[in-house]
């Protein structure tokens, strides 16, 4: 079986990043109107707000190894949605979006809303990013929580317990200095040479806003171990240009987007026209949405990797019964001879014509029982032969519907009042009524003829009784679970590099995808 390739490691928004995607929501965000209020997943919250622009929409999550701030495209409606989201709905209802704090270097922003610009602050939207201490609090007029994504109990935190009703205390202070511009290279140099440490770990412990990710670009790859007091002349004035080249990138909002290997840096600004609006946000919305959804696809293929596995081995085990049960029937001629024996005895006592009358039975019921057996077996190897196709294309699944489709061909192969059928999860933007049409892959052969390949079993039997017309050639790999493959040759002359391209893809998509030969 294909296994997926382990994935880089998510990088945690820092608060450079924080400020270059603020700098981007006040050119585009203030003032603007909120509208709506939805929770798109548990740890994340989706607010539409409307200015002269239009409408856009912000996701901020407190998830602890992906808490983010950035604006996303106009997501699905969700209803009425979470508690959570109709207390914002209720708090924010009427007010505009009017001033965007960060107070430092800290991984904290606070979005306030008024009346209009210029009024009074009537609440306040509060996003800390503090990884597993991430949390979304909404304040009232007076700095008291009216709601939170997650309650900080005294027996969680010592230092900052925090609930409904409670006034809002900030995170604890930074340790380190804060960076200036103003600082010289002699004072800044001092200061990192103060600390007995490797180089990294002086600029973290010195100053604020070092995160892992910030000191590996400022700092090139092998001088990450490096002691600060063996750095040449020429390498202290080489991070100084660096450290001045991203301070002031920060200081005057010169931020751009580049990818950085797996990761990401929003600085140096590139001197360049503007792109288009908010396009940092644009960026970090589609870092974070395609890292999260390959986690999502991984634990959905985790989850129903283990209900097949589960199923298979149950349809294995009660096939095995009933293939011991059709084993015993032979027995039934030894049944019948002993209880013949026993009734042609001289003088058969009571006990032995009981004892002929049980045999007798036994060996009838042995022979019903094959009418019986025989469907029930067939209906479990047809069972497991479907399971084992089900692994195969849950191993070449590559995105989260191909394994929602997946689920719902189990649901109906399982039962949906099965133990395996209960553990699946439930979707509950599920729509009622008919199934969509199948979807199967379609790709052109190199005569320009058309090649379906079905990814699931309702699209295989699409494609092969539903699709096919009378000259489509079916490919399947001999003894082995996979996909069905229809070249539509009713389309015309099929030529045997069509042929040949149809093999290919059959063999590709099968189990035996990566023997040498299928």
């Amino acid at each position: 079986m294909d296994r997926a390739q382990p994935q880089a490691r998510l990088q945690p928004m820092d608060v450079t990043s924080l400020k270059a995607v603020l700098s981007e929501w006040r050119r585009h965000l203030l003032p603007s109107r909120f509208e709506k209020a939805q929770q798109a997943t548990p740890h994340s919250i989706q607010i539409g707000l409307r200015s002269l622009e239009g409408i856009h929409w912000l996701e901020l999550s407190w998830q602890a190894e992906a808490a983010r701030v950035h604006s996303v495209a106009a997501p699905p409606r969700l209803g009425d949605g979470s508690t959570l989201a109709q207390q914002l709905q209720h708090g924010l209802g009427g007010l505009a979006l009017v001033e965007l704090r960060q107070p430092g270097w800290e991984r904290v922003v606070e979005l306030q809303f008024a009346q209009r610009p210029g009024e009074a602050i009537q609440r306040s939207l509060v996003v800390e990013l503090m990884g597993r201490h991430s949390n979304l609090l909404l304040l009232d007029a007076d700095r008291q929580v009216v709601a939170l994504a997650r309650q900080v109990k005294p027996q969680q935190s010592r230092l900052r317990p925090i609930g409904t009703g409670d006034p809002y205390q900030p995170p604890p202070p930074l340790t380190g200095e804060p960076p200036q511009s103003g600082e010289t290279m002699a004072s800044w140099q001092g200061r990192l040479s103060l600390l007995p440490l490797p180089l990294g770990k002086a600029l973290a412990s010195a100053y604020q806003g070092m995160s892992p990710a910030l000191i590996q670009q400022l700092l090139p790859a092998d001088w990450q171990d490096l002691a600060v007091e063996e750095l040449t002349a020429s390498q202290w004035q080489q991070l100084w240009e660096r450290w001045q080249c991203w301070l002031g990138c920060v200081e005057a909002e010169g931020f751009a987007w580049q990818q950085n290997g797996g990761g990401y840096r929003c600085w140096p600004a590139l001197k360049s026209p503007e792109k288009a609006p908010l396009a940092i946000n644009q960026a970090m919305a589609a870092y974070y949405g395609n890292h999260l959804d390959q986690q999502r696809l991984a634990q959905r293929r985790h989850q129903l990797g283990q209900t097949l596995q589960r199923a298979a081995e149950r349809e294995a085990r009660e096939a095995q019964a009933q293939q011991a049960l059709l084993e015993a029937v032979p027995e039934s001629d030894t049944m019948q001879q002993q209880a013949d024996a026993l009734l042609c005895l001289p003088q058969p006592s009571r006990e032995q014509v009981a004892d002929a009358q049980a045999l007798y039975k036994r060996a009838r019921k042995l022979r019903r029982s094959v009418a019986a057996i025989t469907p029930r077996l067939e209906l479990h190897h047809q069972r497991l032969a479907a399971l084992e196709n089900s692994l195969t294309f849950l191993d070449q699944a590559s995105t989260i519907p191909e394994i929602e489709g997946l689920e719902q061909e189990l649901q109906g192969l399982l039962g949906s009042g099965s133990k395996q059928a209960k553990a699946l999860p439930s979707r509950r933007d599920r729509k009622l009524g008919e199934p969509a049409q199948p979807e199967p892959l379609q790709v052109q052969s190199l005569g320009g003829l058309a090649v379906q390949v079905g990814r699931n079993h309702r699209q295989n039997e699409w494609i092969s009784f539903k699709q096919a017309r009378r000259g489509d050639l079916w490919f399947h790999a001999q003894e082995l679970p996979g996909s069905h493959v229809v070249l539509k040759a009713s389309e015309g002359m099929a030529s045997d590099e069509d042929l040949q391209t149809a093999a290919d893809l059959a063999a590709h998509f099968s189990r035996g995808r990566g023997n040498s030969r299928v």
